[in-house]
């Protein structure tokens, strides 16, 4: 059974950093495309950043383009975002979730199968 399961949200000052770690279980972890979303109550769910299996490819998020970075590691199951810059409209609950096959856009959250509870991040100004 997959489990995916995220760390690593809090409240953080506008224009500081956060780190989200996603741990994922009961699958081989290279054989999947991973992908941050995010959400806001009341908003539809956004794909701030996905990686390749391999971590050779990445896409991002206009929005987060040049303050995010999206990261893994296969040898520990993690996929990592280190968010730089935060600001009041980062505020969402962050999903990782786990795709064994993306068919167009990776950041079309149908590409995924398994996701995880999610992580509130909160910024104030």
């Amino acid at each position: 059974q997959v489990h995916v399961a995220e760390s690593g949200g809090g409240l953080v000052q506008a224009g500081g950093s956060l780190r989200l770690s996603c741990t994922a279980s009961g699958l081989t972890f290279g054989d999947y495309d991973m992908n941050w979303f995010r959400q806001v109550v009341g908003k539809e769910r956004e794909g701030v950043a996905c990686i390749s299996r391999s971590g050779s490819t990445d896409w991002y998020a206009r929005s987060a383009k040049g303050r995010f970075t999206i990261a893994r590691d296969n040898a520990k199951n993690t996929v990592f975002l280190v968010m730089n810059n935060l600001q009041p409209e980062d505020t969402a609950m962050y999903y990782c979730a786990a795709a064994r096959r993306v068919v167009g856009a990776c950041n079309r959250a149908e590409n995924y199968d398994d996701w995880g509870q999610g992580t509130q991040v909160t910024v104030s100004s």
